[in-house]
């Protein structure tokens, strides 16, 4: 008899992978999204994981509609099917493209090509938050030396796009260490070797240090529990981007950087969301974005 799993599709435009992070749980088996939805998959189903599923999506402050959250049975095969031909290749402005191993894409002759297989949703790159970081980084001017920090690295793609495009070394740190075997093995499918560190550590635990770059695609929660971390990473030009955030976060998240030396320079929004760009408050610091 075939194995069943059990789908759910909630229409709410949520980072798949930063609620997959939340839902880590043994009958816990994958998401990814889909035109406006989030698709997850479950070995199990029954009402402790409908509440799990409502207090995951309430903690990144939306509300499914009513009567949404319904499993559906699907065989293990066409599951394993599904999630395969959910992930198409993209491009992200001008030079970025990123696709699955068994898709293929026309790139321009200076084109950054990363190859990105489904892994539990830990970051395809197809999340508007995702994007939106993905697009600044390709207008940065590059000088050689430059350091990033990427902050909740997930699979790794933003640290990755970033040494592409122009980054000498990156530092990817996540508390979930299953992202972080994920984030080894894309790194190592792209051939990106010393110049990526991954590592499992709190943003609290690093020793004081500068970077050039700092990246955080988190939800808003996490960004203002990290806030006061970002300004011992910073030199005098760093340049921080926070992506995860919806609009209505902005006057809270920019109030509260400002009071710690930050100055917004720029906000990218697609669909709701945003992405913040701001540099060191002084007459030296200057944009790229």
């Amino acid at each position: 008899m075939d194995a069943t799993v059990f789908e759910m599709t909630i229409p709410v435009s949520v980072d798949a992978a930063e609620l997959a992070g939340i839902l880590d749980c043994q009958e816990f088996l994958g998401a990814w999204e889909a035109e406006g939805s989030v698709v997850l998959y479950w070995s199990k189903n029954g009402a402790a994981i409908l509440q799990q599923v409502r207090s995951a999506i309430s903690t990144l402050g939306v509300v499914p509609p009513e009567g949404s959250l319904q499993f559906h049975p699907v065989k293990a095969q066409d599951w394993n099917a599904t999630w395969a031909a959910s992930v198409q290749p993209i491009r992200i402005g001008r030079r970025i493209g990123i696709r699955p191993s068994w898709a293929t894409m026309d790139m321009p002759r200076d084109g950054v090509e990363l190859v990105i297989d489904p892994k539990q949703a830990f970051g395809t790159g197809h999340h508007a938050t995702t994007q939106l970081i993905l697009e600044w980084l390709e207008g940065v001017k590059w000088v050689p030396g430059m350091r990033v920090l990427d902050v909740g690295t997930g699979s790794g793609i933003l640290a990755m796009a970033a040494l592409r495009l122009g980054a000498t070394t990156a530092l990817g740190i996540d508390v979930d260490t299953t992202a972080l075997d994920c984030a080894r093995e894309y790194a190592a499918v792209n051939n990106i070797q010393e110049e990526l560190t991954l590592s499992s550590c709190q943003l609290a635990t690093l020793p004081d240090q500068s970077f050039d770059v700092i990246l955080a695609n988190l939800d808003r929660r996490t960004i203002l529990q990290v806030m006061p971390q970002f300004s011992r990473m910073r030199g005098l030009h760093t340049q921080l981007v926070l992506s995860g955030l919806l609009e209505e976060d902005e006057s809270e998240i920019v109030g509260q950087l400002e009071e710690q030396g930050w100055l917004r320079r720029h906000v990218r929004r697609w669909d709701g969301w945003i992405a913040i760009q701001l540099g060191v408050a002084s007459p030296d610091s200057s944009s790229s974005g």
